[in-house]
This record gives structure tokens, sequence and C-alpha cells, in this order.
């Protein structure tokens, strides 16, 4: 008998240490489920819900015996089932889930803040970790125990020589001003009767350590800091042992770690009770008692970061001058673990780096930033780790302090040959669980989407970053973009809840959506000398475009409400901009304004397009006076319709008709000032074509002048792409939903710069930053590692496969299937396991029936797995649609455009 399974809490596969006390519970139906009629929840603390009459899967609140901190149960589920025939039948139980809640009061917290009393702290990049350790005594060993922890930094816990959990880089980077995250951990197994030492090592990270474009550093504080919990039970009683002055500090084998510079160690250095191999460490003293708050302190929301996947080098060189180059034959996110450190007391160096320079070692050139305080100079590119051996047996060097972006490492200093087994990629990311796939029939276009996931992968540790090496920022615009993508191929439901809690966090009092998030928070981020970038079009709109995106992916209306109050700011801010402010040109040529003016959002600071391929260098300061208001009016439609959509969910409906009504006249606006007599643009560009025609800026009548003017510049630009940073998305869909589906796949498959495929032909693993990253001459420009123009994968799910959601629909309720092939495809294949369960399509074409010239002769041969509580309209060329249920649906079309109505030929479960 089939049960329920994929259960989940707060969208989360792991629920410990939660601080949410009625928490939101859901399960994907069993298999072979046509629609679930009711169901039922169990739990070990009496809960039982009893027979609910309900077809509802996910959003179910918790509603058994009160919850508070440390309260734990167990919960398993069972649903009554509608079959094919109409049939009700019970399933089975499913296999049960644990919830665990944390410490939920201030009061609960008997533990202080403590560090190491550094009172003389070095430069950033320069300091090192310290390990903060208590040695206690138990009578026995306890039958349950608990250990929560927290930092200002990054700390790693050992008790008695073992360190506790798999996660990395904890507490994590969340906007520490007001929410730090707190780890639980079940640690009953590693305590023993007698004596016990409980250690933290503790270093810089994301609180005080040099950050992001400009390195910034001491963010949040200029002082590290632990706090950390231990609370024990047994037949004897209760026992917490919590971070107090009693602390002992010492030195540890990392004499410096930062995130974006490096991490150094000397393993002749040891504070485990050993005396030192070499050098002199300072002896043991106590911790320094620190202010720090407990009430910002929160459970976890999304899953956490691990080493999730680790890679062999494809080829080791050592090269003239010594170093030896690893090749780990694809750019990922993390840290090298490295077994072979040569002799004691050598020196070795390692250079992580994305490109090769001209003389066959790892460059970091391309990757340092711009000096903005100095204009002209540039930053170092960091990425640097360097290892000191003591020659003691089984020494590993993984600098699980630090991060980079990679794909080569040149290991300078060390005399003996490397071997694969030495060395060792590990991929750092948060542990997102894969929901979708997409293959087909073009090995190109598969490495094309095989590159944009493992610019996703190493671009998700965390927050949604824009690059793991030179950034590592939680930039809002990269995010809104690739979203739609990512919550297709993997569940970033948690993942994006927990960024989106900390740009609320970031928020300005006047609306302004952060650049970053996690950032300093409103009052640094507005008085920082480049704070007059915040507020950007397509940047700041991220706050509605992104819980729109995970709403439309689970059906979760509360991602929308938990961020409603956030959204309205911003476009209030937005309205104010547009109707109490013009452009200085505009103003001057027509003193007075006519009426649609009040509509057009042309002042302030918008990076635009931003990185067009024939388009001139970005320059932030003339862009702080510049007329973007042809980009920025787009976003503001945009984002206004959204709005109305939102509110409609939210069962607002007076907002509703006032936000429709609003985004009517910006429609009308746009099109009354940037679009001509003829119906053309007047700011000729692909980009702006694009957005005319995506966010329906135009009427209906004026469509296939705008679709004509696309066209037309793309076939003037050699039928390349000219879209940059934003438009680049909807490119491919707004051609092929206006009638030009044949020069969308001639774009998809040109593989001349600019191009996605000459990305592919010139040996990216990972999407980058700039259509040239790697240019003909194999020169490495910019970042190698930036999702946003990955975003094309889209098309693939949506056009090529043809599986996309009906309109009006939300967690892939009501879907609809139509592949739209081209460019000689004789095959494709895509699957999503959604809220539901898992959908699946894949259609062929008979063999020898498609070539580039003439495309799908003979027939299509479609079959299409449908979830429980999910309808899917089939449409194939040509024919009317077919509404078809759960269950396995195959379908044999002909596509020449004959007459013919697709045979089902079976729907079976």
């Amino acid at each position: 008998m089939t049960a329920p399974t994929r259960l989940r809490a707060e969208h989360l596969s792991e629920a410990m240490g939660l601080t949410i006390r009625e928490p939101r519970l859901s399960w994907t139906p069993p298999a072979g489920t046509v629609r679930q009629a009711a169901y039922r929840i169990t739990a070990g603390n009496g809960w039982d819900t009893g027979r609910v009459e309900s077809a509802e899967s996910g959003g179910i609140p918790y509603s058994g015996p009160a919850l508070d901190s440390r309260s734990r149960f167990e919960w398993r589920v069972r649903t009554w089932n509608i079959d094919p025939a109409g049939t009700e039948t019970a399933s089975g139980w499913s296999e049960p889930m644990s919830v665990e809640l944390g410490l939920l009061h201030a009061s609960d917290w008997t533990a202080q803040w403590i560090g190491p009393g550094d009172e003389d702290v070095p430069a950033p990049g320069e300091r090192p970790g310290w390990a903060l350790t208590k040695t206690f005594t138990l009578q026995t060993a306890p039958e349950q125990a608990r250990a929560y922890a927290t930092a200002h930094g990054i700390y790693e816990l050992f008790i008695n020589g073992r360190r506790v959990g798999d996660q990395q880089l904890t507490p994590g980077s969340t906007s520490y001003n007001t929410t730090l995250q707190v780890q639980a951990h079940d640690v009953t197994g590693l305590l023993r009767e007698g004596v016990n030492t409980i250690r933290a090592v503790l270093t810089d990270g994301w609180y005080r350590g040099s950050f992001g474009y400009t390195r910034d550093a001491d963010t949040y504080g200029t002082h590290t800091a632990l706090l950390a919990q231990l609370e024990l039970e047994s037949g004897a009683g209760s026992q917490v042992i919590g971070t107090d002055a009693t602390w002992q500090v010492t030195a540890t084998e990392i004499t410096s770690a930062d995130l974006m510079a490096g991490q150094r160690v000397d393993f002749r250095s040891d504070d485990a009770g050993r005396a030192p191999a070499g050098g002199t460490a300072p002896g043991p003293r106590p911790a320094v008692v620190r202010p720090g708050r407990v009430d910002a302190l929160a459970g976890p929301l999304a899953p956490p970061t691990r080493v999730t996947r680790e890679l062999t080098p494809v080829s080791i060189t050592r090269l003239p001058n010594g170093n030896q180059v690893v090749d780990f034959g694809q750019n990922i996110h993390g840290w090298i673990r490295l077994t072979q450190l040569g002799a004691p007391g050598d020196i070795v160096t390692l250079e992580y780096a994305e490109a090769l320079g001209a003389d066959s070692d790892a460059t970091r050139d391309h990757l340092r930033p711009h000096n903005f305080r100095s204009p002209g100079a540039y930053l170092d590119a960091g990425q640097v780790d360097t290892v000191i051996s003591s020659g003691a047996p089984g020494e590993v060097f993984e600098p699980r302090h630090t991060t980079h972006g990679f794909q080569y490492v040149s290991v300078q200093g060390l005399r003996r040959d490397l071997h694969p087994e030495d060395v060792t990629g590990c991929l750092v990311r948060t542990d997102l669980e894969r929901i979708g796939t997409f293959r087909c029939s073009d090995e190109r276009l598969n490495t094309l989407h095989d590159i944009a996931e493992w610019s996703f992968l190493g671009n998700s540790c965390e927050v949604p970053t824009d690059c793991p090496q030179r950034e590592k920022a939680g930039w809002t615009g990269d995010w809104q973009l690739f979203v739609p993508a990512a919550a297709y191929l993997y569940d970033v439901t948690g993942f994006s809840r927990k960024w989106l809690r900390d740009v609320r966090a970031d928020q300005w009092q006047n609306g302004v959506i952060a650049n970053i998030s996690p950032s300093a928070g409103p009052a640094v981020t507005s008085a920082d000398f480049m704070g007059f970038t915040n507020g950007s079009a397509g940047w700041g709109d991220a706050i509605v475009m992104v819980p729109w995106e995970l709403y439309l992916a689970t059906g979760d209306a509360s991602i929308l409400a938990e961020n409603f109050d956030a959204m309205k700011r911003w476009l209030g801010f937005v309205r104010t901009s547009a109707e109490t402010r013009r452009h200085p040109a505009r103003a001057a040529a027509h003193p007075t304004p006519a009426p649609h003016e009040q509509c057009l959002w042309d002042t302030g600071f918008h990076f635009g397009e931003w990185m067009e391929p024939d388009g001139p260098e970005p320059d932030l300061f003339a862009a702080r006076s510049a007329d973007n208001g042809i980009v920025a009016t787009a976003y503001y439609r945009h984002t206004t319709d959204l709005m109305a959509r939102i509110v409609s969910v939210l069962g607002r409906h007076d907002e509703a008709a006032e936000l429709a009504e609003l985004s009517g006249r910006i429609r009308d606006a746009w099109e009354t000032e940037y679009l001509g007599p003829d119906g053309r643009v007047t700011q000729p560009s692909q980009a702006n074509c694009v957005r005319a025609l995506a966010f329906g800026l135009v009427g209906p009548d004026r469509r296939a002048g705008v679709t004509a003017q696309l066209a037309e510049l793309i076939r003037d630009a050699g039928t390349h792409l000219g879209t940059g940073f934003l438009a680049t998305p909807y490119l491919l869909p707004v051609l092929a939903d206006n009638g030009e589906l044949d020069l969308a796949y001639q774009l998809l498959m040109q593989d001349t710069e600019p191009s996605w495929l000459a990305m592919v032909d010139r040996g990216a693993t990972t999407v980058w930053e700039l259509w040239n990253g790697i240019d003909a001459a194999g020169t490495a420009h910019q970042s190698l590692n930036h999702y946003s123009k990955g975003a094309v994968v889209t098309f693939l799910h949506r056009y090529t496969a043809g599986l996309r959601q009906a309109p009006g629909s939300a967690g892939w309720e009501r879907i609809i299937i139509e592949p739209r092939p081209g460019a000689g495809l004789a095959s494709a294949s895509t699957s999503h396991l959604g809220p539901r369960g898992l959908i699946q399509v894949e259609w062929a074409v008979a063999e020898g029936a498609a070539s580039p010239g003439k495309q799908h002769d003979a027939g299509l041969t479609l079959t299409a797995t449908i979830p429980a509580g999910t309808t899917a309209e089939v449409l194939l060329p040509g024919e009317p649609a077919v509404v078809v249920g759960p269950g396995i649906h195959t379908f044999v079309a002909a596509t020449g455009g004959d007459a013919a109505k697709p045979e089902l030929m079976r729907s079976t479960l």
C-alpha cells in the first residue's frame, strides 16, 4: 500500500531547532492518487486531527498541544484518496518526521556571550582563529543532550575531539543586526561518563571579516564572540553548561581566516594540550564576557550549508616554475582538501582561480575589484590559502573558515608531486533538494543547461549570490532574474524565505530596497558613499517579484503575506518618486508636465539594462543623473501589475481594483512616452523591445510592430542577441509568444559571440558575467560564474520540453503541456517535483523525421505523467486541446499541420 511521502515542516526536511510555535506541515500525496479526499495526522505528543475532509496537502498548521522551547514531536500522515475508478481508498501511514523546537525565550539562555579578548585586533584578512574550551565531568553519560550555538563570526563546535554535525560556515549569513541563526544539535552520542571537553573554533566570517566588492570589514562589529549552551538530561536530573568566563581561550593553528582573502594555517601551533612543534603560541587564558543580544536569535528557515559533492582532479600539471596546477574540470564554490602537505616547516601556498593565464598558471587578475575610493586602482582578488605542516601523521588541510570560487588551484612550494588522491575539491552550498531536470537530443543545449545549473550551485551558499569569488553578495537583481529557473530545478523555498527576511530587515525607512542583502542595515547602507546606487528599478523590484515566483512554485500564499508590508513600502517609494519628481532634462524641455508624466519613473539612480554587449562601459556615477525612465517605468508597471495579483490572492479585492487601474495608467504613460506614431519603440534596443512585450507595455494592436522591430534589431546584429542583464531571461519567450519561434531558436543555437553557445564552445563550466567572459584569444574577463544569463534554461523547460503552469495556477495545480520544438531537435524531456508530486514530459520525433531545414514531418510521440490533484491541458501543433488528469498519458500526433486528431493511446497509473 502506498503512503504519503516528502513530509516537510516549514518547507524543511530537517526541522531541528525551529523557533516557530505552529509550524506548517506538508506532504506529497501517494503515487496513484487522482484526488485526495481527506487526511489524518497523528503525533507522538497526543495530537490527532482525526479525519479531515480536505484536498490540501500543504500549509497545514500544527494544532496539537501547545509547543514551547525544546518541544519535540514526531508526526505522520495518512490520506484517503480517490483512485481512477472513483473509489475512495485509505493510504498507508507515512514514515514519521521529527520536529523539534529550539530556545524561544531570552530567559532560556543562561549562557553568556564570550570572546577571546583580542583588544589589539589585526587588520582584516590577518586575524587569527581562536579556540574557546570548557572541560567538565559527568557522573554518568546523559540520556539526552542538546547543543545550541551561534556566534559573531564563523564557529565550529567539537565535543571530545569530534566535530558536532556536518554543517559548514555556521551560524550562516544573515543581517546580523536583526537576525542571528542558532544551530541546534543532538549531541547525546558524543558525551560520556567522566571528563568531557567542548571546544569551539571562532573566526571572523561575515560578522567582521572583509566582504563584497568593496572589501568592507567590521560590518556588524569589531570583536568575535560565541554563545553556546549544552543541555543534558539523565536519570540524575538536568544540567546546563553554557559559555561564560570560566571557558579558556587558546590560539589555534588558524593564523588568519577571511572569507575573501583566504585562510592560513600553521600546524606547528596547537591548542589541543600538546606542546607546539614549532613557533610559540600564547598559553590558555580566561574568556572575556562580551555584550550581546539574545532577542535576535532565530532557528532555521533554510536547509543547512554542507559539502554536498566532492570532485577529483581531471589533471595535475607541474609547470617550469615549480607550481602544480590542479584542474577539477568544473568551476565550483568551496575549498579543497589537501592530504599531501610536504615536509615539516614548508610553506605551501594555494591560489584558487577560475582561469589560466598565458603562462598556463592560475590567474586571478580578472577578479580584482575596482577601488572606488582610489579611481583607476584595483583591490587584491584574494582567494589564497597557505598551510605549514608540522609533519604529524594524518595531517589534512581543509580551510573551512573561508570559501573560494575556482576550477583551478595553483599549488606552490610543494616539492613532492601531487596525485589525484591527494587533493579533493569540495562543493560547499546550501543543501537544496533537486526537483527538476531537462535533457534533449542536442548535447550542446544539454551542456548549456548543465553550466547554468552548476552556476546556481556555486552561488547558493547561504544566500543567492551574484558570484562566488569577487563579491559573494546577495544582489537582489540577480535573484529576481534567476529564481523562476532555480525554483523549477531546486526546492529554494526556505532558502529564499531566509534571504527575504534579510531583504525586509535591510529596507530603508522610505521604502528603498537595498541592492544587497544581507547588509549592515539601512543606517549604514543609506549613509555609505555608494548609497545612491540603492533603489534601482529591476533590483528593488525583487521584493515583489521573488515572493510572487515562490508563490507560483509552491501555492503558499503565506510567502506573499509575510513580505506584503515591504512590497507596499517599495511600491510607495516608486510611486512617490514618479508622482513628485521629473528628470531635469524633461523639465527643461517642457516646463509644464504632460498629464501622463505623473506615471513616469525617470529620476534617481538606475543600473538600467546593464552590461549590454554593444553598450558603453558601466559608469555608476554618470548613471546617477541619467534618464533611465524607459527601463524604470517598465518595472513600475510590472511591479504594480504583480501587486494587483498579489492582493487578489490575499483577499484584498478593493486594493486589487485600485492597483489594476494604476497599472493601466502606467502602461498608457509608457506607451505615450516611449512608443512613436509608427508603433516602434523610440529608444530602440533589443532590451527595450523585449520589456515592451514581456511586461505588456503596448496594446494588442501594437505588439506586431514592436515584435517586427525586435526581430529587425536582432537580424541587424547578425542574428545575435543584444540584451544585457535585465531583459535576457525574457528574450526567447517573447519571440516565441509573438510569432518568431524560429528566430528564438536561431538565437539559442547561435555559437558566435555574443551567445550562450559561444560560452559552451569556449569550455565554460558555469555561466559568465559577460558574454565574452573568455574572449576569442582565451583571456578571462570579470566573473566566470554569474548565473543570471543562465535564466535562458526556463525557455528549455517551458518551450522546448513544453511544461509550464497554466495562467492563474499556483503550486502546479493546473499545467499546460505544449512542446514547441525547433532547431532540428528530435527529442526532449523534463520533470518537476511539485507540491502534488512528480510531473514528467517526454517527447520524441520518429527517427529521421527531424532536420534543420524541415521539422518533424512524420510524427511526435509525447508521454506525460500527471500527479494527484492536477489537470493538464495538452496542446500539440495544429490540434485541439486535450485535458487530462492524474496518470500516465501517451499521445501520438502528426506535426505537419494536418487535421488528424491526436490519439490518446493509453492512460494508466
